[in-house]
């Protein structure tokens, strides 16, 4: 054998299984790749096109639509390595991208410039505005971002503003939401938008279909052009962008050559106009052209047990198609599951155990990531991380300390705390807006440099047009009044107070978009945290007492917001944390699912009807399966929820893993143990069976009261000799009582706990008298 034969570089094909090399080569007709998690779906995207290639396909003829910009750009690299630069030719990107690109050229024939703007989302939640405004509607009740919301959902299904306008269940729903006019702000809009040569997001795929469906000259045209089409991640597609890609291969005498890649079991963008229903349909719609399916079903990622669980729990869904995952990694680490008191000890445990997993498995911080299924959760994590020294990055959005909504409210909190804070006094002067604009606030300044007063006080003495003075003596009133109850009032009550009296919480509720909706369990997560603040770490191992002022916690989450240093945002070995939706083709060698409880994971919204369920269980297999070698769910007995302390029940999911694919179902604290096992409960529900304990099996501590049925007594009525009932730490005796007035502590001896006894400040503490 010569050296250049030996030296040959290996077939592409050859670096494929034998279902994905099927998948690769199936190159006429339509064709369906249903591709598990981590089974090389790219792989095959990209072998398929240089298959296509190298047989003598010209690369524009190819069409290929991704959803992000970064997956285009690394299918475009990889194809490059296998057939060379000719590769670069390929008609590959964004639906939105390439659809813009026939656009501008095609336009004239919709009745647009070929140099039509493209408005971002500012631009059109200004235009939504500005009508709102003609129309004279009341902005508060029409939102532009809720109006905007309406508006892409209906472009999303093909509904123009008059079949809006006619549609029974749009304009019950719009009524419902107290905003019946929806239909003419989205006929202005569309005309506005025309007349302005531009054209949104939504209208490039809105108005190519339009293109498509009025003229057969301009859609004959590009049916010629792109002799093959393939579609990644087929499952997120939505009606409209399925509609245009069968306008482009389903007419007389096409010869159908289109693939799909996608997994129904990921579909999770329902939310955001993207319908399962696409893919489980596709069979159906290319069934008379000899279609053919390929199931990527070796998955490369994760080990044995993970898949194993990942199988059991989809399966519990409806409508799905039927494939069976399977791993050759080996069994590998059974998943564990941790059950805490509270949110509180969650987050604690979770970074104990991160610190476990890197001391045994020396991973790096890279290697893990924290997943929730709301934005609202990253707070306890953050705030353990950073106490364990731990550096993470919040991927996908702002630390939650930096977040908007939440330094709004912290803004107001620090000036209740100091009067002579510019930066939270600008920050709040008019927010939510209350007619105090730049040129009140250049009066204020400048009163303030003349007499060397702080910006509050000069507040108080400028002279003001009468509107804006009420505003200003509103404003006045509630700040000196939350300072006169700095000294008496606790951390949650004054920040509650200000929430509501300030109008930001009122402000937020009135958005009722789902990223208004985010901003809102921001805000309340900041209110819990401070109830959190105020009512846990009661127990006194010290003769120090716990400061529960507003002043001591603006302190404690100041050091924590300053936590991030340069060096430590250009780390890249940092431990992520993410909401499930951003985790979406991500993979870590450990993942943390957490917050797995009923009416957080699945969702409260969701837990109404099939469907909703169906699309949970699809974003926690999504969840479980980021994970190759370690995953770790955890859950919470007790969480504050909108200033309440809340009972929850595991989540439905934790009783669909297969029991011997799970280490242990322990942990309230290592050492605490009882014969009550709510998860072995739940599981036995669903299979029937009873549920019999092994020896050395670890259990769970007995979930205490009812927090609904917890009646705590005055503090001043709590004796020496009595039984009690605490929330967290259940029944026990009161042993002692030291201390005077409002510096009662309690010694209270709790017989189900390792460590019985414990020191509580009866002040903070809640003690239900049981005698």
């Amino acid at each position: 054998m010569s050296d250049s034969v030996s030296q040959r570089p290996p077939h592409y094909l050859d670096e494929l299984n034998e279902v994905q090399r099927q998948a690769a080569t199936a190159t006429e007709g339509p064709v369906l790749v249903i591709a598990g998690p981590g089974s090389g779906k790219t792989r095959v995207l990209t072998y398929r096109i240089a298959h296509l290639i190298e047989k003598g396909t010209a690369p524009w003829e190819i069409l290929a639509l991704t959803f992000t910009n970064k997956s285009a750009r690394e299918m475009k690299e990889r194809i490059v390595k296998v057939v060379g630069q000719k590769a670069s030719d390929i008609w590959a990107g964004t639906f939105h991208s390439l659809f813009a690109r026939i656009l501008r050229v095609e336009a004239k024939h919709i009745g647009y410039p070929s140099n039509f703007t493209i408005y971002d989302t500012d631009d059109t939640k200004s235009l939504i505005n500005s009508i709102i405004k003609e129309l004279n509607l009341d902005k508060t009740v029409y939102q532009a971002n809720a109006i905007k919301n309406r508006i892409s959902s209906a472009k999303s299904s093909l509904i123009t503003p008059k079949l809006y306008m006619n549609n029974a269940e749009l304009l019950t729903q719009d009524k419902q939401a107290k905003m019946p006019l929806v239909h003419k702000i989205y006929a202005a809009y569309v005309s506005r938008c025309k007349k302005a040569g531009a054209m949104d997001f939504d209208d490039l795929l809105y108005r190519l279909f339009e293109l498509l469906q009025n003229h057969p000259d301009v859609a004959k045209k590009y049916r010629r052009k792109f002799k093959y089409v393939l579609v990644d991640e087929f499952q997120d597609t939505n009606t409209l962008q399925y509609a245009i890609v069968k306008k482009l291969v389903l007419y007389p005498k096409s010869p159908r050559n289109i693939c799909v890649v996608g997994d129904d079991a990921q579909s999770i963008y329902a939310f955001r106009g993207a319908t399962i229903q696409n893919i489980l349909d596709f069979e159906r719609d290319f069934a008379d052209h000899g279609i053919q399916t390929f199931k990527l079903e070796q998955n490369y990622r994760s080990t044995e047990h993970i898949v194993q669980a990942a199988n059991a729990v989809i399966s519990h869904n409806r409508r799905q198609i039927q494939k069976n995952i399977w791993s050759h990694k080996g069994e590998g680490q059974k998943i564990k599951i941790i059950r805490e008191m509270d949110d509180t000890g969650e987050g604690r445990r979770v970074a104990d155990t991160i610190v476990e997993q890197k001391s045994r498995y020396h991973l790096k911080n890279e290697d893990i990531a924290i997943l929730y299924r709301t934005n609202a959760q990253s707070r306890i994590f953050e705030e353990y991380l950073r106490k364990f020294n731990l550096p993470y990055r919040v991927y996908g959005g702002l630390s939650f300390y930096q977040r908007k909504e939440v330094k709004d409210l912290v803004a107001y909190l620090r000036l209740v705390v100091n009067p002579n804070d510019e930066e939270a006094f600008r920050r709040s002067i008019n927010n939510p807006k209350r007619g105090i604009g730049g040129t009140s606030l250049e009066k204020v300044a400048s009163l303030a440099g003349q007499q060397g007063i702080t910006l509050f006080e000069a507040l108080k003495h400028v002279a003001l047009p009468k509107r804006t003075r009420h505003a200003a003596d509103g404003f006045i009133e509630l700040i000196t009044k939350a300072r006169a109850k700095a000294d008496t009032a606790n951390a949650y009550e004054l920040a509650e107070t200000v929430a509501r009296k300030s109008g930001l919480l009122d402000n937020l509720r009135k958005d009722v978009s789902i990223e208004g909706m985010a901003r809102l369990e921001n805000f309340q997560a900041l209110l819990d945290g401070i109830k959190s603040f105020v009512e846990e770490d009661t127990l006194i191992d010290t003769d120090t007492l716990p400061d529960k002022t507003l002043a001591s916690y603006l302190q404690n989450i100041a050091l924590l917001t300053d936590f991030d240093s340069n060096e430590e945002k250009n780390n890249t070995d940092v431990i992520t944390l993410m909401s499930v939706h951003a985790a979406k083709g991500l993979e870590f060698k450990s993942v943390f699912v957490v917050g797995l409880e009923k009416e957080l994971f699945p969702s409260f919204m969701s837990m109404g009807t099939i469907e909703g369920m169906d699309e949970e269980r699809r974003l926690f297999y999504v969840a479980i399966t980021r994970a190759e070698q370690f995953l770790t769910l955890s859950y919470a007995n007790t969480r504050y929820r909108y200033g309440k302390m809340k009972m929850n029940e595991p989540s439905v999911f934790l009783t669909e893993i297969p029991a011997e694919a799970v280490e242990n179902t322990s942990y309230s604290r290592r050492s605490e143990k009882s014969e009550y096992d709510p998860l072995e409960r739940q599981r036995a529900k669903v299979s029937g069976i009873v549920p019999i304990r092994k020896r050395g099996t670890a259990k769970f501590t007995k979930p205490k009261m009812d927090p609904s049925k917890f009646k705590p007594n005055p503090p001043a009525e709590i004796e020496e000799g009595q039984n009690v009932m605490h929330l967290k730490f259940g029944e026990g005796r009161v042993v002692k009582i030291d201390g005077g007035a409002d510096n009662r502590i309690a010694t209270i001896h709790f017989s189900g706990l390792a460590q019985p006894e414990k020191r509580i400040m009866l002040r903070f503490a809640k003690l239900q008298v049981l005698d």
